[in-house]
């Protein structure tokens, strides 16, 4: 199956091929037909699948063929409603590069920056407007965007605005809306808050479910470590000097966690930065660009920050924290391996996090291979959240040797500074 069999017009097609692409995913060959149909979609697929695609090119086609009937100036006819900035970017871009021949224009709108920049190319006219809920709010409010004309609505990411608050903003823009119109609905997963919200939404809708390329693909190297919580700041350290990559990306379950990683990276020598909810738009943007550009090699990220990273030939991803979702290890481990490259993924579990490591291996079938040689390693039983109560003495044995734990993978004057971590020339036992 090819995008011209599709039905695909020529001026996307012309655009598709320039950004590489000869042959659609399988969600691409199930929903664009259905959408080329003025049907209503109903998709249950995660990052990874090609949905922006998916729902873009028929939205684009669409808008593309009927603008001989729109006279005066360009009026919003689309519009694409994500969880996060940097998504809110990804999919704009994604607009801009399949609809660079067909002279529609496509804009994007979030928080975290001033407006004015953002209200001056709205005052413009555009045929597409991608939005995070909040500023797409305010902005309705002040009256510098009207939902009037929309004749498609998308909702990406359903189940993560569901986890960052949004439903109620979602259920306000829905009121918004004109009633007729064809509506798309994305979730990775179907909680029954989400089924509920999707009933309000769509009309009789076609349903089309995916699933990521399997997540444990061949060249995704896994691994898990067993270490003591106090002890993951210095094999993190360890293993970035001892492993040449070119990037790696690290995941930390809090804002403040991922703060303290960098600055303890940082404290190493080891160029870092962090990307989440707290960073300003402007920081997350260089970040990103430093990090796709190599300039900075070590990125840390909460989940919901990482969402919308797209970074070819990603070589290692961290699981600092281990998530608390099983899916959420499938899409932080698909960053990496992607386009034929192979990549690492390297999760550290403590005794607290042994039961997200279980639900994990159920998810994905399988058991991840355990690496006891290194110097801080520790069987994950022994992490408790208060100090345990006192032992009987045990004067009759000898002290515990401190064995590998007193090992400094660092040696003094080796900075690991440029675009590749430097290697340390004593591997991690």
């Amino acid at each position: 199956m090819t995008f011209k069999e599709l039905g695909i017009i020529d001026p996307i097609l012309k655009a598709l091929k320039a950004e590489g692409y000869t042959q659609p995913t399988p969600i691409q060959e199930q929903a664009i037909p259905i959408l080329l149909k003025g049907r209503d979609l109903l998709g249950c697929a995660q990052t990874g699948t090609g949905k922006t695609a998916a729902f873009a090119v028929p939205i684009l086609q669409h808008i593309y063929l009927n603008k001989e009937n729109h006279n005066g100036p360009r009026k919003i006819k689309a519009l694409i409603v994500t969880p996060t900035r940097e998504l809110a970017i990804q999919i704009a871009d994604s607009f801009t590069a399949y609809g660079r021949f067909t002279g529609l224009k496509n804009a994007v709108v979030f928080g975290g920056v001033k407006q004015g920049g953002q209200t001056t190319t709205l005052r413009q006219g555009v045929d597409i407007l991608v939005a995070t809920p909040g500023r797409l709010l305010d902005l309705i409010h002040q009256g510098f965007i009207s939902l009037k004309d929309v004749e498609y609505s998308v909702l990406d990411e359903a189940d993560h605005m569901l986890d960052m608050g949004f439903i109620h903003d979602i259920r306000k823009l829905i009121a918004l809306l004109p009633p007729k119109r064809q509506s798309l609905f994305f979730s990775a997963t179907m909680p029954p808050e989400i089924v509920e919200l999707s009933h309000k939404i769509l009309g009789n809708p076609e349903k089309v479910s995916v699933k990521p390329e399997q997540p444990t693909a061949e060249l995704v190297e896994q691994a898990v470590y067993f270490v003591a919580k106090k002890d993951k700041p210095k094999l993190l350290v360890h293993l970035l000097e001892t492993k040449s990559v070119d990037s790696t990306l690290i995941f930390s379950r809090t804002k403040h966690g991922a703060d303290k990683i960098v600055k303890l990276l940082k404290a190493q020598q080891i160029e870092a930065v962090a990307i989440h909810g707290n960073k300003s738009q402007g920081a997350r943007q260089k970040a990103l660009g430093n990090f796709k550009n190599g300039h900075t090699p070590v990125l840390v990220a909460t989940d919901i920050a990482a969402r919308g990273i797209d970074v070819d030939e990603l070589s290692l991803v961290i699981n600092y924290d281990l998530p608390n979702v099983p899916e959420t290890y499938v899409h932080r481990i698909g960053r990496t391996g992607r386009a034929k490259a192979s990549g690492v993924a390297i999760s550290f579990c403590s005794g607290e996090e042994k039961i997200c490591l279980r639900d994990i291996q159920r998810l994905i079938k399988q058991t991840l291979p355990v690496v006891d040689e290194h110097p801080f390693p520790d069987d994950g039983t022994e992490e408790p959240s208060k100090p345990q109560p006192q032992r009987p003495p045990r004067s009759s044995r000898p002290p515990r040797s401190p064995q590998t734990r007193t090992v400094n993978p660092r040696k003094s004057g080796n900075n690991t500074q440029g675009k590749r971590f430097q290697t340390n020339s004593r591997k991690g036992r």
